[in-house]
């Protein structure tokens, strides 16, 4: 080990005068059998360090043939490795200079051992979930009802909420919002999202009991449509139906919903075009509106997202295109567009690349960067900036 007379000597050969430097000098050794495979160093902002220092967890997520993520409580980041020119020492006990209080007059050396090295670190960037498997995981075993007479559900590919966190790469909080999203529901335990034809018929129950008692859509006692509707449904899937379509609330100790007229429009008018690759707007509108419920208009703007207009046709028409069957990867979602459609005006390309806007970012960032812009007939219209992939 150095001796402060080593220390002084080799300050002399250096040329650096003993006064400006601190009093207090470290002299450091490599322990044995240190190697940079050791340790791995993370780069955190104050929110993860706090986060951290209150004693939560952080989660690396994701399957073997996928990139990893780094999930807290209600955020997703991505990791990626940052390479440095500077060697980073791993010192337990040294202190930084502003930590010396050069309490002693004169100089004295404190030796301390490396416990290990690195030449990079984890960069963490907050970024979307990735929710797309989500759906895809739970579509593996819809849930179409329960099992008539005789016959035995299907118990493969079924969920819990610990299975679906070991697989899908978002946070918890993120996990449960999309879930509540897809209109997905705990059965026996299990996530289960509803069979597409199974929902409708369960909406059409709740809309066909308004009709028939003459209640208001606002106004939907949940006891009573219970009690009606319990000989053809579960209660609890009546119950998850209302939920799904509907806002609950309390009025004299009595539990009643009250219908979201634009999201029993959109479920209804998804009905109509699953199953038609292209439909005839003026037709698809005086259709649509025969089928939701008495008092509820429908607009075209309630389908953003879920369907295109194609105006430019003769006639016009609409066919179902819902954003969350587009790739994630927003080079791709670009691409796929502009596969389906050359140009596309801002408002009917907005609803499809709205969910890929980071933090502080605009959709008017994203066409700037992915898309050029040009004057037709008129109105600004976007096409490709690169050659369509097909």
């Amino acid at each position: 080990m150095r001796t402060l007379e080593e220390v002084q000597a080799t300050l002399q050969i250096a040329k650096l005068k003993e006064e400006d430097l601190q009093n207090t000098v470290h002299c450091l050794s490599f322990g044995e059998n240190v190697s940079s495979a050791d340790y791995c160093l993370m780069e955190l902002d104050d929110t993860l360090c706090k986060h951290i220092e209150a004693g939560q967890s952080l989660v690396i997520r994701g399957d073997k043939d996928e990139r990893a993520v780094l999930c807290t409580g209600d955020k997703t980041y991505d990791l990626k490795i940052a390479d440095t020119s500077n060697l980073l020492l791993f010192v337990p006990g040294c202190r930084t200079p502003d930590q010396l209080t050069n309490s002693q007059d004169s100089s004295h050396v404190v030796h301390t051992q490396i416990w290990g090295f690195c030449n990079s670190y984890w960069e963490l960037r907050k970024q979307r979930p990735k929710l797309k498997k989500l759906k895809k995981l739970l579509m593996e075993n819809p849930y179409e009802g329960p099992a008539l007479g005789g016959q035995e559900e299907n118990t493969e590919n079924r969920y819990t909420m610990q299975d679906l966190l070991e697989r899908i790469q978002a946070s918890e909080e993120e996990i449960k919002t999309h879930l509540e999203t897809i209109h997905a529901c705990q059965i026996d335990g299990y996530w289960r999202v509803l069979d597409f034809d199974y929902e409708m018929k369960l909406l059409g129950h709740v809309t066909q009991l308004v009709d028939s008692e003459s209640w208001s859509f606002h106004k939907v006692p949940l006891k009573t449509s219970l009690e009606e509707l319990a000989p053809l449904e579960p209660r609890d899937m009546i119950e998850h139906c209302l939920n799904c379509y509907g806002r609950r609330f309390t009025e004299n100790d009595e539990v009643f919903y009250a219908l979201h007229a634009d999201k029993v429009c959109r479920g209804l008018a998804l009905m109509l075009l699953q199953n038609a690759v292209k439909f005839n707007l003026w037709e698809f509108q005086e259709v649509w509106q025969q089928s939701v419920p008495e008092g509820m208009s429908t607009r075209l703007d309630q389908l953003k997202s879920v369907a295109l207009v194609d105006r430019t046709s003769n006639p016009e028409t609409i066919c179902l295109l819902r954003v969350e069957d587009l790739p994630e990867d927003t080079v791709e979602r670009f691409n796929h567009l502009f596969t389906l459609r050359e140009k596309w005006t801002e408002e009917d390309i907005t609803p499809y690349i709205q969910d890929l806007c980071g933090e502080k970012q605009t959709t008017g960032a994203l066409l700037t960067k992915y898309a050029r812009s040009s004057m037709q007939n008129g109105i600004k219209v976007f096409n490709s900036r690169r050659p369509v992939v097909t």
